[in-house]
């Protein structure tokens, strides 16, 4: 069965890139062959750091999304992963809405899933909601609740969406985590989270022991959170 991910949630700075990234690198440590599509222009994370995997995608026309199915079709086993830019989620919704898809990707056999990123913030909240109005039920969902900010998501639990997420069966999963100053010295090497790890020179690397250790415990559980959903 094909797989096709979008990494969404609208607002920006909540972390779609970093979960598009560690979704990335969960699939190259599993050995499941994936196709990376970034429709970021000015921040593309894939493209920087998995370009080897990835390719530019503008939601510019009416059928800029068209590729993803046919590429879906052509290689079943292949994964399909789509880093969403902020403010693209019309783009995706008017395509969704006016091409038929999800009832051509049922035909097809293709699953469609939406990993909505969230901070702590109310702003995610509203997003969510909107999210559950449209396509509540109708479209494979999975909700990241990203810890860059705060572990407290208290405005998400006390407004019921999450409970009405899951009632219409999504998914959910945490993101823990990683002190700025580690995340800030990955990102200045251009590379992946494996050759951050892995690269043979510490000065060139800028990670100490220590530093790889934590950053291998927060990939683990991660891996873990991701293990559960059954990818």
């Amino acid at each position: 069965m094909s797989h096709i991910h979008f990494i969404g949630g609208e607002k920006g700075g909540v972390g779609k890139s970093l979960v598009a990234r560690v979704l990335a690198q969960y699939f190259v440590d599993r050995n499941i062959a994936f196709n990376g599509f970034d429709t970021d222009k000015s921040h593309g994370a894939l493209l920087r750091f998995y370009g080897d995997f990835s390719a530019p995608l503008a939601l510019d026309q009416h059928d800029s999304l068209d590729p993803l199915i046919e590429r879906a079709l052509e290689d079943p086993q292949r994964r399909i992963l789509v880093d969403l830019a902020a403010q693209t989620q019309h783009a995706l919704a008017t395509w969704i809405e006016d091409s038929g898809v999800l009832d051509f990707v049922a035909e097809q056999g293709i699953t469609l899933t939406w990993w909505h990123v969230m901070d702590t913030g109310r702003d995610s909240v509203d997003l969510l909601r909107q999210w559950l109005d449209q396509f509540g039920g109708r479209l494979k969902l999975v909700l990241v609740l990203n810890e860059v900010r705060s572990d407290r998501f208290d405005i998400l639990d006390a407004s019921g969406q999450r409970e009405r997420a899951e009632t219409l069966g999504a998914s959910v999963m945490s993101l823990r985590r990683l002190p700025d100053a580690t995340m800030l010295k990955i990102d200045q090497q251009s590379a992946s989270f494996w050759a951050a790890l892995n690269h043979p020179d510490r000065a060139t690397a800028g990670l100490g022991l220590m530093e790889r250790s934590r950053v291998k415990v927060w990939l683990n559980r991660a891996y873990a959170e991701i293990d559960k959903l059954g990818l």
